[in-house]
């Protein structure tokens, strides 16, 4: 049988990142022969059929998003339920948004795309755009990360203008969410949730490395989960 994913944004057909998410997991799905396909939901179309008729989200680049509630609710429900979750730059940005509300109470929590004047600021925009950039990551020991990339360190693509402020760093290391990967300088920029199937973030877009000879280690691995759930 089989499956299938959603990757929840607002597909754009000359958005670099979009087209790239599409060729990564052709790469992942040839390379290992997975039997599984991928559709583009709208934010604003995720409805409470979104979990009988796909066994995981991949939470997209290109926000703002047309329905960042439904966004939320797509994701909590993912994270409380074992469905496979993979978000990438602004998936990323939306799964710190979700934590920041539904673990950790700041229930007014936002984004600075939405509403950069709000009171508790979890998502700001970086002081230095990231986007076009590669930067080397270090991986945190014993994380499911560094256990998918068989290595401690890697250097990755970004595509994004917008990051956790450094305001909430402490808060956000005060819940279960394990910090699986910073930047050189300690900036945050992979996500895992413990004990689950795959709930990983990453603040880059690793699709952006994938190639047919190389597929993309956490794309591979987020495939072979939703297969193999």
């Amino acid at each position: 049988m089989t499956q299938s994913i959603a990757l929840l944004g607002e597909y754009t057909p000359t958005f670099p990142p979009h087209l790239s998410t599409n060729a990564a997991i052709e790469h992942a799905k040839a390379a290992s022969g997975l039997d599984i396909s991928a559709d583009w939901v709208s934010t604003a179309d995720i409805d409470q059929t979104l979990f009988d008729r796909y066994a995981g989200i991949w939470v997209a680049p290109g926000s703002p998003y047309k329905n960042v509630d439904k966004t939320l609710a797509a994701i909590r429900l993912a994270r409380e339920n074992s469905i496979p979750c993979f978000g990438t730059c602004g998936g990323f940005q939306h799964m710190i948004l979700e934590y920041a509300r539904n673990v950790l109470g700041f229930k007014d929590a936002q984004h600075a795309e939405y509403d950069p004047y709000a009171s508790n600021l979890f998502i700001s925009q970086l002081a230095c755009s990231l986007a076009g950039r590669e930067m080397q990551l270090s991986f945190e020991p014993n994380s499911r990360v560094a256990a998918i990339y068989g290595a401690m360190t890697d250097t990755e693509q970004y595509y994004c203008n917008f990051g956790i402020n450094p305001d909430y760093v402490d808060a956000l290391k005060q819940g279960p969410m394990q910090i699986a990967g910073a930047d050189a300088e300690g900036e945050i920029r992979v996500i895992e949730w413990p004990g689950h199937p795959f709930f990983i973030g990453t603040l880059f877009v690793p699709q952006a490395r994938s190639t047919p000879e190389q597929p993309h280690p956490l794309v591979s691995a987020f495939l072979k989960t939703v297969v193999n759930q």
